[in-house]
């Protein structure tokens, strides 16, 4: 009989954690998963999923206007806030009972409350003590908001998700996916909205056209954007919020928010009874095995700072799961991983960005379509949409897929596969395109509009 309670017990039943766990326990280990909120972790609960959700409720604007234009013609049209609400927690509730029947199904214990480590092998829950094998912390991350005079008047992307009424007017304080994601949202529902960021420009990392493209026409649906500024205090006011920003300026606004990022969740886990280090940010550090210094425990997903994805916290949890009960010797590759930001219009992309191949690769050609959708030729609106290749000249091989437009996502998903098997630009050109659609334009696009050497 082992000397242990159990081989594996995971903090925290987020995707990552779930995942590894029901893969120990389908691979024969004794495990337990504590959570002290909903099962689902930040995505399933305040993230991707309701946030998807969100994008979908604030896009029927704008499709309704694009109707107009082939016929369709309403008699009455109206949001409802309340509607919205209760729906999207009614799906939640649907997923977060989902992953409680995944759970069970594997054989892994749930234990529904608030877990710590009390030593390299022990956990606390509830009360209660336990002695694990290993320990895997997967407790995400949480909103972060600067200290500054009225910073307790604001409010986070995890409060907009159960914000009692819509606000009439809001500013939304970030430069990340989460501030330009919600900027739409409010947007397409009808909210006065302003996107204030410290930076000159929004989505740093991404490529720089794309960025240039979407502020341009963020600001032309009518979001007010404020770059090179930030917020210095919030005041009450008649009208409800002012923001004071350091050009001087003020800004008055029913609801202020603020999504200046996520850190790691690791405040009072108990990790100091143990010799896991944390970075400066609070996050956990790890070796590529996802071990810490103390090596009976592991971390993964957000909360070891590395890609704050969904898919890569499922992928690492997968990976450990192999790692500690299957003898493999896996690691994790974060190299052309896809991403999509649901801005409107949304923003997908793989690989390397165009300033990211010129500094690693010595003559690079960029190929680039700029178009009107289909859809608007005969809509209203002035949406372009935007697509990138980024190839090296050398070997022809594609560095990177970008792509600003309606199914920028599902899109670049398909892409991926060839940006991860490494295929070349020539294999592109020999791909017949299905006509029509915006996707064709990245097999069609034949001249370089940029050569670095």
């Amino acid at each position: 009989m082992s000397q242990y309670d159990y081989d594996l017990f995971v903090i925290g039943a987020g995707s990552g954690g779930v995942r590894a766990a029901r893969m120990a326990a389908q691979y024969g280990a004794r495990v337990a998963i504590a959570e002290q909120q909903y099962l689902g972790g930040t995505c399933v609960n305040v993230g991707c999923v309701p946030k998807k959700l969100f994008v979908y409720a604030s896009s029927f604007s704008e499709e309704f206007a694009t109707a107009q234009s082939f016929g369709w013609h309403e008699a009455h049209r109206a949001f409802d806030w309340q509607t919205l609400l209760q729906n999207k927690n009614r799906e939640i509730e649907r997923l977060n009972a989902i992953y409680g029947k995944l759970l069970d199904a594997s054989g892994a214990t749930l234990y529904s409350d608030r877990a710590t480590v009390a030593g390299p092998h022990e956990i606390s829950v509830g009360g209660n003590h336990y002695t694990s094998r290993y320990i895997l912390v997967c407790t995400g991350g949480t909103p972060y908001v600067p200290t500054f005079p009225g910073s307790d008047k604001v409010i986070t992307s995890d409060d907009a998700f159960f914000l009692e009424t819509l606000p009439e007017t809001i500013a939304i304080v970030g430069g990340g996916y989460i501030a330009v994601e919600f900027a739409g949202i409010f947007h397409g529902l009808g909210v006065d909205t302003h996107l204030i960021y410290r930076g000159p420009l929004f989505l740093r990392g991404f490529d720089q056209d794309l960025r240039e493209s979407l502020a341009g026409q963020m600001q032309d649906k009518g979001i007010h954007l404020h770059f090179d500024c930030n917020v210095e205090s919030v005041t009450e006011s008649k009208s409800g919020l002012r923001a004071t920003l350091n050009n001087g300026a003020t800004l008055d606004a029913d609801t202020i928010m603020y999504a200046t990022g996520r850190v790691p969740n690791t405040q009072g886990l108990g990790l100091d009874t143990t010799a896991v280090v944390l970075k400066d940010n609070g996050a956990i550090e790890v070796d590529d095995h996802f071990q810490t210094q103390e090596s009976s425990i592991y971390a993964l997903g957000d909360v070891i700072d590395r890609m704050a994805l969904t898919p890569v916290a499922i992928a690492e949890g997968m990976i450990l799961a192999d790692n500690l009960f299957r003898d493999a010797d896996r690691t994790m590759n974060y190299d052309n991983i896809p991403t999509a930001v649901f801005s409107q219009p949304h923003l997908g992309t793989v690989g390397l960005t165009e300033e990211q191949a010129r500094e690693r690769y010595a003559s690079v050609e960029v190929f680039r379509s700029e178009f009107k959708p289909m859809k608007q030729s005969l809509g209203k609106t002035n949406e372009k949409v935007l697509m990138k290749l980024v190839v090296d000249a050398k070997s022809d091989r594609v560095l990177g897929c970008h792509m600003l437009g309606e199914g920028a996502g599902e899109i670049i998903q398909g892409l991926a596969v060839a940006v991860k098997a490494g295929a070349k630009k020539a294999d592109f050109d020999a791909t017949v395109g299905i006509h029509p659609t915006a996707a064709e334009e990245f097999v069609t696009m034949r001249e370089s509009v940029k050569t670095s050497n």
